[in-house]
């Protein structure tokens, strides 16, 4: 056998050996933003489950406020089927849009919520209620840090799957389009996670 046939044999197989490469990277990088949706959604299924119990401990002493707690649980109802329907079709762009409008509006209704209720002292003061805050608190905090990390992963994925050469090989591989993140609306009374203080 000449040098330059195996020479030929062996460029064939390193070549061979970085496409499979870009494929497994491809792979890795988009298991790694499902997962870190799937992370997101654990949390945000918490805080819909949360939210009617807050609600129905509100209500006693808020009877005069039911068009505010209306619209939370509206917002809440919205932003689950959402939730649910982005599960389903896996998390593309438009999906993820929807889910961060949805979530935007659940934000703001919390957030009148909770000014509604500072003009309720019984209500500061009900051990259920601060219990209820404190939960829903610390979840609002671990959907912030699951955004942060599937945010993080999808943006890895894109920069891999736009680079140089695996944006040739991307679509052929099954990765036809860039993951989209989750953004949630940047207004500051939003952005932050709702504070239901008692």
């Amino acid at each position: 056998m000449e040098v330059s046939t195996i020479v030929f044999w062996l460029l064939i197989l390193i070549a061979i050996g970085y496409v499979i490469t870009i494929y497994n990277t491809l792979v890795t990088l988009k298991n790694r933003y499902q997962n870190g949706f799937a992370q997101i959604e654990v949390q945000l299924k918490r805080r819909y489950d949360l939210i009617p119990n807050l609600v129905e401990a509100a209500k006693a002493y808020m009877s005069h406020e039911r068009e505010t707690l209306e619209a939370v649980i509206s917002a809440r109802n919205n932003a689950a089927a959402v939730l649910q329907a982005v599960s389903k079709a896996g998390a593309g762009g438009a999906e993820m849009q929807q889910l961060g409008a949805a979530e935007t509006a659940l934000g703001g209704a919390l957030g009148s919520l909770n000014v509604t209720m500072e003009a309720y002292p019984d209500l500061k003061a009900s051990e259920n209620m601060r219990q209820f805050s404190e939960e829903l608190t610390t979840t609002e905090n671990r959907v912030a840090f699951s955004r942060q990390g599937y945010n993080d992963a999808v943006t890895a994925y894109n920069i891999y799957r736009e680079s140089f050469p695996p944006v040739f090989f991307a679509p052929r591989f099954g990765h036809p389009t860039s993951a989209e993140l989750l953004e949630f609306d940047d207004s500051p009374q939003i952005q932050a996670a709702p504070q239901v203080s008692f």
